[in-house]
């Protein structure tokens, strides 16, 4: 057993050998720990000490190092600011010459679009008065040709008013005539009338029979009416058949009976209208109320009484007139419009060639400017070689004023002699 004294309360206490070599133990484990800790707060402490010694020692280096490179780099940064002056100096004079140039160009170009803008203007003016021109023409003709129509109406009204009148005669002309006769008669009518009216109404007109029997249908028509203008084109041409019967003809025949017949002829004497100037189915008001139009059975035929045979000459030919007329101001206005059109296409190709071309100068401004600095120099180069030779030439030219007779013999007696008996002689 072992006894064991407080240090604190005096109280001595009892313990067996287990307990008193566990509680030596912890003592010895204690002290040991202390020992370890405090050696190794001292081993810490030195290489702290150490390690910020040799720390110090590179940061000392570090800094001389860092001087020297600052060194060096003021060095570099002052000749790099001197580069940069001079460079930008250059580039201060190389952008004022492009700017000037620019302005240059520019100055041109602007006065190219006000050029070219002012032009646009006067012909666009100029197309605009020539369309208003031709519009008011038109509208001018047009009143005109209502006019022509209105006074062809009354000149028609009057003339079917005093051809109602012939009718009758016309019924007892029919019934003293032989059926021979009576189709003769009424062609020699129609040959009369147009004769009385053809040199004043009709004088470039063409108006006989048709004497050519066609090969292919074995026909003829009676009339035809041909007209041309001052230039020789036709203006009008028409395929005329008279038909007429007595009144005691048992088989009486319709207008309509003749109408495939008179189109054939028509077309293969190549005329533009057909004409039945007929007597047939004298009661039949269809036929007694004036000009027929049969052009939606057969094209451009029409079927007339005689008393019409004239005016309707005179409303075909007229209609052929102003039908010209309108085609050619059509065609005058479509060409007009056409051209304005084309202007404006031509207008626009020019924009388009014009910027292209505007591009390509301004590429090869540069090279331009480039070439001429090279003709310069080596125009200069000329003027030096030029500059060599006259200073040469010069040189020569003192040599040959220096040149004598006298000289030239002073070591040869021999031309001296011959020089002295020739100036003897």
């Amino acid at each position: 057993m072992n006894e064991i004294k407080c240090p604190h309360c005096g109280t001595v206490f009892t313990i067996n050998e287990t307990e008193y070599s566990q509680l030596l133990a912890q003592v010895r484990s204690a002290e040991f720990d202390k020992e370890i800790h405090e050696r190794l707060e001292r081993e810490k402490a030195l290489l702290e000490e150490k390690a910020k010694n040799e720390l110090q020692s590179q940061v000392t280096q570090k800094d001389q190092e860092l001087a020297e490179k600052n060194e060096e780099v003021a060095k570099l940064s002052t000749q790099l600011e001197a580069s940069a002056e001079q460079a930008q100096l250059k580039i201060k004079d190389a952008l004022a010459e492009k700017e000037q140039e620019l302005l240059e160009l520019k100055a041109q170009l602007n006065k190219l679009n006000l050029e070219h803008e002012n032009q646009l203007q006067k012909t666009v003016a100029q197309v605009e008065k020539e369309r208003d021109e031709a519009q008011n023409q038109l509208v001018l003709q047009e009143k005109e040709s209502e006019l022509q129509l209105s006074s062809v109406r009354s000149d028609y009204e009057a003339q079917l008013k005093a051809a109602n009148e012939q009718v009758e005669f016309y019924k007892n002309f029919k019934a003293q005539q032989s059926t021979k006769a009576i189709g003769e008669s009424l062609e020699a009518y129609a040959e009369s009338e147009f004769n009385k009216v053809r040199s004043y109404a009709f004088p470039n007109a063409y108006f006989g029979k048709d004497n050519e029997v066609s090969s292919a249908s074995n026909s003829k028509g009676d009339f035809i009416f041909r007209e041309t203008d001052e230039n020789g084109v036709e203006l009008i041409s028409i395929m005329f058949e008279m038909k007429n019967e007595a009144d005691t003809t048992k088989t009486k025949h319709k207008n309509s009976d003749f109408y495939k017949e008179l189109d054939k002829d028509r077309r293969e004497k190549k005329c533009e209208y057909a004409v039945l100037v007929t007597m047939l189915e004298a009661d039949n008001d269809y036929f007694n109320t004036g000009i027929v139009d049969v052009s939606h059975e057969y094209e451009k035929m029409y079927v007339v009484r005689p008393q019409f045979f004239i005016q309707l000459i005179g409303l075909l030919r007229n209609a052929a007139l102003n039908s010209l007329k309108y085609k050619q101001e059509l065609a005058l206005v479509r060409e007009q419009n056409i051209d304005i059109t084309h202007f404006e296409d031509d207008l626009e190709t020019f924009k388009n060639a014009f910027a292209k071309n505007y591009n390509s100068a301004s590429k090869n401004f540069q090279k331009a400017i480039d070439e001429i600095d090279k003709s310069i120099r080596r125009m200069e180069e000329v003027k030096r070689f030029l500059t060599t030779s006259e200073n040469q030439l010069r040189l020569a030219n003192n040599k040959l004023d220096d040149v004598s007779v006298k000289k030239l013999t002073r070591k040869n007696p021999t031309m001296r002699a011959k020089f002295e008996a020739l100036k003897e002689e």
